[in-house]
């Protein structure tokens, strides 16, 4: 897949495309269903996918740095997802006063038909862009009549008779309703991230853990969570997490950080994915680290508890591509 950065580097070898525009946060199963209809018809006119999205997303500009909306996918994710279901190319736009004061006729005549020259264009039924707010799909409509190509709409996709959106699946992981937020998205919700060296007071606690920067600004879970953590040299284990600030240890940022259960290996530096499967509790102050430790027992009991009833269940070995002694965490 190729990411094309801003307007300024797209090249006459970008013109002629069928496209689809918007934040696609979480990638959920509304947007799966646009993508599905902009391959169709990439298949059709033989001409590639492309997905204009924001950096950041225009819900995260406008609210400004006090009360920004919690983000499922950082960039690097979103990336991955969309590629993973087969989109040749995304043009990120940086999402900012210039963009937002650009009126939605300007955005039409110059992206969309002089430097894209698209074909097809598939947007969600809520879909609203430009100064204001001011495009809709009726001006789209009437600017592919004018300029020779086509605009449909994509329906909600309805789900226990309401609209999926990425609203949903925040509001459904900040009540810690996994499941629900897993039925939404079509997957459990995942984080990824790279291991990166910590302070090491997991270890001294008698759980090493693997530290992960969570690169948000607000995260959408937050708390002990049954996970499991993947990565290319580690097939999917379980483990315990915890979302949060560690008021216990006067944390200053909000961190992710994993306790494998029964696991030997090195894992730092490895980029790895954490799928959150079961909520177990809040984040708690405590007392003392005594009192932490003791949490953290029953919350590696009850998580044990959970896996057994599903038959998933962590082999009392090291992985064999990750031989060693506990290291990287």
């Amino acid at each position: 897949m190729e990411l094309i950065r801003g307007q300024h580097n797209l090249r006459p070898r970008h013109r002629g495309c069928v496209a689809t525009i918007g934040n696609f946060d979480g990638v959920h199963l509304g947007h799966r269903t646009i993508l599905a209809q902009l391959a169709k018809q990439a298949a059709r006119l033989r001409l590639p996918r492309l997905v204009i999205t924001f950096e950041p997303q225009p819900q995260e500009f406008f609210a400004g740095p006090k009360a920004p909306p919690a983000r499922l996918m950082r960039l690097r994710e979103k990336l991955l997802a969309l590629d993973g279901l087969g989109i040749e190319r995304v043009l990120c736009l940086e999402f900012d006063h210039r963009l937002a004061a650009s009126p939605a006729e300007r955005f039409i005549e110059d992206l969309l038909v002089q430097r894209l020259g698209i074909r097809y264009l598939v947007i969600g039924d809520d879909f609203r862009f430009g100064h204001r707010r001011a495009g809709d799909f009726a001006m789209l409509v009437e600017a592919g009549q004018r300029h020779g190509f086509e605009v449909t709409d994509n329906h909600s996709y309805i789900l226990d008779g309401e609209r999926v959106s990425s609203t949903r699946v925040r509001q459904a992981l900040a009540q810690g309703d996994l499941e629900l937020a897993a039925r939404l998205l079509g997957r459990p919700y995942d984080m990824c991230g790279r291991v990166a060296h910590g302070d090491r007071r997991g270890r001294t606690l008698g759980f090493p853990t693997a530290n992960i920067h969570l690169h948000r600004r607000v995260t959408p879970v937050y708390g002990v969570y049954a996970v499991l953590l993947s990565g290319p040299d580690l097939r999917p284990w379980p483990g315990i997490a915890n979302v949060g600030r560690r008021p216990t240890v006067e944390g200053e940022r909000e961190r992710l950080e994993v306790h494998l259960l029964d696991f030997q290996g090195d894992l730092y530096g490895q980029h790895v994915k954490v799928d959150f499967l079961h909520y177990l509790r809040p984040e708690q102050r405590f007392d003392s680290l005594a009192a932490l430790q003791a949490q953290i027992q029953r919350d590696e009991h009850a998580a044990r508890v959970w896996f057994a009833a599903r038959g998933i269940l962590p082999s009392p070995h090291p992985s064999p591509a990750t031989p060693g002694a506990i290291r990287g965490f």
